[in-house]
């Protein structure tokens, strides 16, 4: 499937939002983040909107755009796909644990274009947390704010809401990378 002109401009939209932040621990460009998400949706046939979604799938939450100005700049659908994959809208953001539930709870009967970007989103992220456990092991976990059981139920929980009503390979691959995450966390508790 071929993608228009819309899809570079989100590029380059996105790239110019995200220009200084850079990726939790290991200071990578925060647009190569962006960029894999994009790649998993169309390297599963995502559509045209689910792509755009998936480069902009950060831009309320990190960078404070409104789904207004996504709208009017990529269409209701691109706009309708990035809030129901963000789960703050404010700064300073909600409480941690009340935030991610509610996310979870929209994450579990959201349909399956939502779906298709936010495991590409979190698959991404949990592999990203496995090869910087590479690197630096278990200082891997103090680059987030909530303790590591809390992490790993989080990865966990979103892997069971995607699956709710929706079966893909994706899923499947989520779950792997979060035994995986489990079984690290596990050894460098042992290893204490």
């Amino acid at each position: 499937m071929a993608y228009s002109a819309r899809v570079e401009e989100a590029f380059a939209f996105a790239s110019g939002l995200h220009r200084a932040q850079v990726r939790k621990g290991n200071g990578a460009p925060y647009v190569t983040h962006l960029m894999a998400v994009a790649a998993c949706v169309g390297e599963h046939r995502g559509t045209e909107e689910q792509l755009i979604a998936a480069l902009l799938h950060d831009a309320i939450e990190d960078q404070g755009v409104s789904a207004d100005a996504l709208a009017a700049r990529f269409g209701d659908e691109v706009a309708r796909i990035v809030v129901a994959c963000t789960d703050a809208f404010t700064t300073p953001k909600p409480p941690w644990r009340a935030r991610k539930e509610r996310y979870i709870a929209h994450l579990r009967d959201a349909d399956a274009g939502v779906k298709l970007v936010a495991v590409s989103d979190k698959l991404h992220n949990a592999r990203s947390i496995r090869r910087d456990h590479r690197v630096v092991g278990g200082a891997v976990w103090s680059r987030f704010s909530a303790p590591v059981a809390e992490t790993l139920w989080f990865y966990r929980a979103v892997a069971d809401a995607l699956a709710h009503g929706w079966s893909h390979p994706l899923v499947d691959e989520l779950y792997e990378e979060v035994g995986a995450l489990e079984g690290l966390a596990g050894r460098d508790e042992a290893a204490r």
